[in-house]
């Protein structure tokens, strides 16, 4: 089969690989669309470290194949979302709340780390039963692919966050976790939800997810506009959805006392972060910071799964751009260079 793969750090390309087999609990999966994810980006970069022949990607729904003779739940044919955390249900961590992280931190995670991803004509998917959810017929392929992680993850950070209903909240950076996020915020019922963007694109998207001002962070230093904006109280919480020190910092410098601050971005970059002292009351001014890993699980996809087929949420006016997969590589260069005002690249297979 061909698959798009990480030769070392920096280089990607086409190769042909070995079909994948089931065992008695996996799937097999025919992708039929897919997203690129910044992510992938990070991990070509040397994020996660060296990688050979290291198929990328995380990100698909499909038609599954075949499946192993401990599967209850799906048959060949059947149209799926698969997670892009693919969690061990029976390790300690998914025991104790964190399928995330099961044996290990960033366990969960296996697709593009520690096994090949989905950029390939067959994607292998482990515990098929608990990581992979149906489609409901009123759902496009599309549509489901935004469960899979940027809904998920996004969600996730909103939900991190503690928003009192008609809370206030920050979100920091409106690329597409961003975009769930704020989505997010709003269905927590947040009453003052801040993006801060300065790409007006992303700016007008925010607006449509829920954001009710832009803080434009070319125009105004985002952590005194915040202040300005929330009568100098600060918000309840704010949620960094770019992965930059840096950004980490203004969250917490925005945040007020007792608040939360909620992170879902790749910090892909460099040895430390950093917390400026004195805004986080010198470690004593009660202000959480919580981190996650986006949600995994046949009972996660089946709820943003209904969000999509109730019409609550529609995440494809993040999709900006359509590749066939043997276009991929294009994609991924869009999604490092961020040229042409791109959001996310939509893949098809088929």
């Amino acid at each position: 089969m061909k698959a798009f793969v990480m030769n070392g750090i920096g280089e990607t390309g086409f190769t042909d690989k070995d079909e994948p087999e089931a065992g008695p609990a996996d799937a097999i999966l025919r992708p039929t669309k897919g997203l690129v994810c910044t992510s992938d980006v990070h991990t070509v970069h040397g994020a996660i470290g060296e990688r050979e022949d290291l198929t990328l990607g995380h990100e698909i729904v499909g038609i599954v194949e075949e499946v192993g003779s401990d599967v209850d739940s799906f048959e060949p044919g059947d149209r799926v979302a698969v997670g892009a955390i693919t969690p061990d249900w029976g390790s300690d961590a998914a025991q104790a709340d964190h399928p995330s992280q099961s044996n290990g931190a960033l366990g969960g995670w296996k697709f593009a780390n520690v096994k090949d991803g989905t950029f390939a004509e067959y994607v292998h998917v482990n515990e098929a039963d608990a990581n992979m959810a149906h489609i409901p017929d009123d759902v496009t392929d599309e549509e489901a692919a935004y469960t899979t992680d940027m809904m998920s993850t996004g969600f996730m950070g909103a939900e991190h966050a503690d928003i009192p209903i008609g809370g206030t909240v920050a979100v920091f950076a409106q690329g597409p976790v961003g975009l769930m996020a704020t989505k997010g915020a709003a269905l927590q019922g947040a009453g003052q939800i801040l993006a801060v963007e300065s790409v007006p694109k992303r700016q007008e998207l925010a607006e449509r997810y829920g954001a009710t001002a832009i803080v434009d962070f070319e125009e105004h230093d985002p952590v005194e506009r915040i202040h300005e904006l929330t009568d100098d109280r600060g918000v309840d919480a704010a949620i960094e959805a770019l992965g930059s020190s840096a950004t980490l910092e203004q969250c917490v410098a925005a945040t007020k006392p007792g608040g939360t601050i909620s992170n879902v971005g790749y910090h892909g970059e460099g040895e430390y972060v950093t917390i400026p002292r004195e805004a986080w009351g010198v470690g004593m001014a009660e202000k959480d910071i919580v981190t996650g890993l986006c949600p995994g699980g046949r009972l996660r996809l089946r709820r943003l799964l209904r969000l999509l087929e109730e019409g609550v949420v529609d995440p494809t006016p993040m999709t900006t751009h359509e590749f066939a997969f043997d276009e991929i590589g294009e994609a991924f260069r869009l999604m490092e260079t961020k040229e042409d005002g791109i959001i996310k690249p939509l893949i098809d297979f088929e």
